[in-house]
């Protein structure tokens, strides 16, 4: 229990928002529902959200310890009173969730704060009290694969410290098949195969570039591709990740000129234009649509060995492919 006392410059406040600035961490509709359940007291006695506060005032709070931390990123899951989750597979160990685009995997600047798929999952687990932080020494429930803040599907989460380290040394060993759907101005030739090159980032731009030769900084990136449908100009390819680099899928395709529809920072701005007009797109259409786990599978991982693991396409990716006519039979 934490006690404050009310002094002459928060006289007149109403209790809810003396109580919501002194405890910036706690939402907004805990607040209230720790007001009607009487863990939040005036001079020990049962208040209104609505009771002026007088000097001298003592108020109450019977909430957890960590509602009382000075607000950072490491706590920004504290704010979200109602974690949003599109769950596609939950076990003791691991955690695959299916984000929608728009939405950031990890913090980018302050404006994020309470709002990126990370601080939900771990509000989610906080509030199944399967996450305990004042318990753990270090662990933290953490991401193992990035997609972009406007790329959708599915999302692997280690929710203790052994999945973790397996997770991130399977994806390392390429052990993890990754698959994404992505629609391309052209068609790709030859009809599959692989692309190599060199992949470097311009940080202060927020963009890569790629290369057929070594550059200094640059790292080696390779994708696998397959075109599963063209149309009117238009391609339907279905990529797999062989290294995992900021942007790759986006830039790699780019590079050989078949850059993704809507991709604002990568793409046609000809064509972009004219998705934008007629569709409303303003993101690119790329889904992170499956993901594989491997044969023999053991610890943490031995509920989903061998299992394969898919995310239906978001509503704007669904309706282009229909109103272009791109669905065949074998897409993921």
């Amino acid at each position: 229990m934490k006690e404050l006392s009310i002094g002459k410059n928060d006289v007149g406040q109403r209790l809810d928002r003396f109580v919501s600035k002194s405890v910036p961490l706690l939402p907004a509709s805990l607040l209230q529902k720790y007001i009607r359940l009487k863990r939040i007291k005036v001079n020990g006695k049962r208040a209104e959200r609505d009771t002026r506060l007088c000097e001298g005032d003592l108020v109450q709070l019977y909430i957890n310890d960590e509602f009382f931390d000075t607000p950072k990123q490491e706590n920004a899951y504290l704010t979200v009173s109602a974690p949003k989750l599109n769950i596609v597979y939950e076990d003791e160990n691991i955690l695959l969730v299916d984000k929608k685009p728009g939405q950031a995997v990890h913090p980018y600047d302050g404006s994020e704060y309470g709002k990126t798929l990370i601080d939900h999952i771990q509000a989610y687990l906080y509030a199944k009290r399967e996450w305990r932080p004042r318990e753990e020494n270090s662990f933290t429930p953490a991401l193992c694969n990035r997609i972009d803040r406007n790329t959708g599907g599915i999302v692997i989460a280690a929710k203790t410290a052994e999945a973790l380290r397996v997770l991130n040394q399977k994806i390392k060993d390429r052990e993890i098949d990754k698959r994404y759907l992505c629609i391309v101005h052209g068609t790709p030739k030859p009809a599959q195969g692989t692309l190599e090159g060199y992949l470097f980032k311009d940080a202060v731009k927020n963009r890569v570039y790629v290369t057929s030769t070594p550059q200094k900084g640059a790292k080696t990136c390779a994708t696998r591709y397959k075109v599963l449908q063209s149309k009117n100009g238009l391609s339907l390819v279905e990529c797999e990740l062989i290294t995992g680099r900021t942007h790759q899928i986006r830039a790699h395709l780019a590079s050989t000129g078949h850059p993704l529809l809507g991709d604002t920072k990568y793409g046609d701005n000809k064509l972009n234009r004219r998705m934008q007009s007629e569709y409303s797109l303003h993101h690119q259409l790329l889904h992170a649509g499956r993901v594989c786990f491997p044969e023999e599978a053991e610890g943490p991982l031995a509920k989903v060995s061998g299992q394969t693991f898919d995310a239906p396409l978001p509503h704007k990716f669904a309706e282009i492919l229909q109103a272009l006519n791109l669905t065949p039979d074998s897409a993921c």
